[in-house]
């Protein structure tokens, strides 16, 4: 796991919200010192951590961890994870089954 890359996009994805550490380390109820050294790769945070950050930044946790995947799995991925981020989930479904009826087709057409 490369921390220092996961707190760097933390601290990405709070600057694109234009929240300081103070704010974000309330609305996650952490202390101010530990998101610090948390995005300077300091300090390992808890998958509840994690859980809890990534959602008060309105991404996902695989989006944060996307430089702990290998490349082969993280470059398609990463792309239909930033299509998907801010989606609901009515419209992320609606993504999913229009994907599945996609590789069926594909399928048959093959077969």
């Amino acid at each position: 796991m490369d921390y220092k890359a996961l707190g760097k996009r933390i601290r990405e994805e709070r600057l694109k919200l234009n929240l300081t550490q103070e704010k974000l380390a309330e609305a996650v109820d952490l202390s101010t010192a530990y998101v610090g050294q948390i995005e300077r790769g300091d300090r390992n945070l808890t998958l509840d951590s994690l859980v809890l950050i990534a959602n008060r930044l309105g991404v996902t946790v695989d989006y944060m961890l996307s430089d702990s995947v290998s490349p082969e799995q993280s470059a398609s991925s990463n792309v239909v994870l930033q299509l998907l981020t801010k989606r609901s989930e009515d419209e992320k479904m609606l993504a999913a089954n229009m994907l599945k009826l996609m590789f069926t087709h594909l399928d048959e057409k093959q077969g």
